[in-house]
């Protein structure tokens, strides 16, 4: 929905390699979009199942997000006490506002000095997909992959919710609940949008189904 408004985070999301379902509501979107084996793909659990991957294979990996550096330091020393062996390269946890040129490049340095093959990016939505498309081209890294509030859910700093409110769609109720001044702006102003504009989106395929019946 922040897409819809901001033309910068459209073409930062359509350059993308991968855009995945992170909410149920999306997926039960899609298969009433026709794609019926649309599944959730769940960005902690991304996070977790690669960690494993990369502990197995020796894939070193760079940490760009996190509240804080003390929050970072959290991170690392929880994602390698449950993924013995992971190689985590690097880590930088950048300050709340846009980032300089100079910065820019110092932090692309950073990354490239590490050696990492993968940068996992949770600094939050619009400001991680921006961020990847700026530093893109800039990192020889072959994946930089957004996921969000991972880092705060690996490194212990926020609870996830239950699994079964996930599969009905209400996690971010539970969000809500937990930090209602930091999101209740966000659900009240783009839920609501969300389900009207996905209102007119099937309203104009079944017209377009129709049509070809």
């Amino acid at each position: 929905m922040r897409a819809q408004d901001e033309p910068a985070v459209m073409e930062a999301v359509l350059g993308l390699s991968l855009v995945v379902p992170d909410g149920q509501p999306l997926v039960w979107a899609l298969r009433a979009l026709g794609h019926a084996e649309a599944t959730r793909v769940y960005g902690p659990d991304l996070m977790a199942a690669h960690c494993a991957h990369a502990a197995r294979t020796a894939t070193p990996i760079f940490l760009y997000g996190g509240r804080s550096e003390d929050a970072l330091v959290e991170l690392t020393v929880a994602l390698r006490t449950r993924f013995p062996g992971l190689q985590i390269a690097g880590g930088y946890a950048p300050p709340f506002r846009e980032l300089s040129a100079q910065e820019d490049e110092q932090v692309a340095a950073r990354i490239e000095r590490s050696g990492a093959q993968v940068v996992w990016v949770g600094i939050g939505q619009p400001r991680q997909e921006l961020w990847i498309a700026r530093m893109r081209e800039r990192l020889s890294a072959p994946m930089l992959i957004a996921v969000g509030a991972a880092f705060d859910f690996h490194a212990g700093l926020i609870p996830q919710a239950p699994a079964w409110m996930g599969r009905h769609g209400l996690e971010w109720c539970y969000r809500l609940a937990r930090e209602p001044r930091r999101l209740w702006r966000r659900y009240a102003r783009y839920n609501p949008r969300f389900v009207a504009a996905f209102a007119r989106q099937y309203a104009a395929a079944r017209r377009g189904a129709d049509r070809t019946h």
